[in-house]
């Protein structure tokens, strides 16, 4: 999920004949970013395995969702966007100890090993409460994301800057236009921005849901700030820009959402209740992810990108970096173990939410969310270790 973090200078020829073991180690700050992302995330996989029978629109409707799902809501949002970038921050720090070619040929090799597990694995998982789907979620969007990196390396690197930009903050001008099943540009145009289903002859279905022009921005933006993390930049200054391009990202969103013209889907006041207006003003779309969605999440992680540097001496900071360091083995384990419990669940007690087995209400999910966090920890720690003991074992780095 994200790339190995080195932090020499990049070079234009071939890597510098430093031995590995001497390069400078992972940046903790970054993995405890990315940890805690993982952390924050298993809640939504938590409510996906026992809450999903109430159902929850994009953006979330403030005129009918439980308050507490929607603070919920508000707070896994900041998951991929977070992870994306750092995706995109982990590619350059990887390129500055290896050559172009070398940085090219992970970014290929990785991102199709991404789109496979997605594929070949994860989708397989949610298979028996549904028809035969492929889910095209985050983990293609970054294995996709990071074959278009491979692609656009080559550019200046203001360019891919500029890019970034346009596609983040422009995206949304094509949100009008849409295409249905058998037109000519339906299947592409629904893997790059519509959210939809694409039936196969094969009797699969493909479900895009994370079309990823959006995240081709965001990864590319990740990418960008790259050189804000190599080691001649000092610490403090490091962090004023990082403060910076946060709060002018937080300031960005309420003066646009304020507006109420572009970015997302208009907000509105709900008469004789202030806490379903402010709601309606923070329910933001996600698939595909809409300026307004992104820059109050990202925003938010640059400030807690900011945190964990200055916070790297708490216990809690290495601890979360402990899942940061390995996010495909925690990835794949939660979910594997959340679908073992679930279909346990199932087969014990039978279906009582309609066709599925779900709990009554939201505080069980909170439950269950705090009961899984330490046994998912264990054996997250035992592997992040395995994979720091042993680099000579080349596929662990994929995880």
């Amino acid at each position: 999920m994200g790339a190995t973090i080195a932090a020499t200078p990049i070079t234009t020829g071939r890597a510098s004949a430093t031995p590995a073991a001497a390069t400078r180690p992972r940046l903790q700050s970054i993995d405890a970013l990315r940890g805690l992302v993982m952390v924050v995330m298993l809640l939504d996989h938590v409510r996906e395995t026992w809450f999903l029978h109430v159902p929850v629109a994009d953006p979330i409707d403030a005129h009918t969702a439980p308050v507490a799902l929607l603070i919920a809501r508000l707070l896994v949002s900041i998951c991929a966007p977070v992870f994306v970038a750092l995706t995109g921050l982990g590619v350059y720090l990887y390129r500055a100890n290896h050559t172009l070619a070398e940085t090219t040929h992970y970014l290929l090799t990785r991102g199709l090993i991404l789109m496979a597990f997605d594929v070949l694995y994860l989708s397989e998982l949610y298979w028996g409460i549904t028809t035969p789907t492929l889910w095209l979620q985050v983990i293609w969007c970054i294995g996709v994301c990071m074959i278009v990196l491979a692609a656009l390396i080559r550019l200046p690197h203001r360019v891919l800057i500029a890019i970034g930009l346009v596609i983040v903050c422009g995206h949304n001008l094509l949100d009008p236009i849409r295409f249905q099943p058998g037109d000519p540009l339906f299947i592409p145009w629904a893997l790059l921005h519509q959210r939809d289903a694409i039936v196969l002859p094969i009797g699969l279905t493909l479900k895009t849901t994370y079309p990823v022009l959006a995240w081709i921005g965001v990864i590319l933006l990740g990418y960008g700030i790259g050189p804000w993390f190599l080691p001649n930049v000092d610490i403090r200054t490091r962090q004023r820009r990082l403060l910076r391009l946060g709060v002018a990202m937080l300031l960005a969103f309420v003066a646009l959402r304020a507006i109420n013209v572009y970015g997302d889907k208009p907000w509105f006041v709900v008469a004789d209740s202030p806490v379903r207006t402010v709601m309606s003003f923070l329910s933001m779309t996600k698939y595909p992810p809409s300026l307004l969605f992104l820059l109050p999440t990202l925003g938010t992680g640059v400030l807690l990108l900011v945190a964990c540097e200055r916070f790297r001496d708490a216990r809690i900071t290495p601890a979360l970096a402990v899942f940061g360091a390995a996010p495909m083995f925690f990835y794949l384990f939660h979910l594997t173990m959340l679908r073992i419990l679930y279909h346990g669940a199932l087969a014990i007690f039978g279906p009582n939410q309609g066709t599925v087995f779900g709990v009554g209400n939201y505080g069980w999910v909170l439950l269950w969310y705090v009961a899984l966090i330490v046994p998912l920890y264990i054996p997250t720690v035992w592997f992040s270790r395995l994979k720091k003991r042993r680099r000579d074992i080349t596929w662990l780095k994929y995880f």
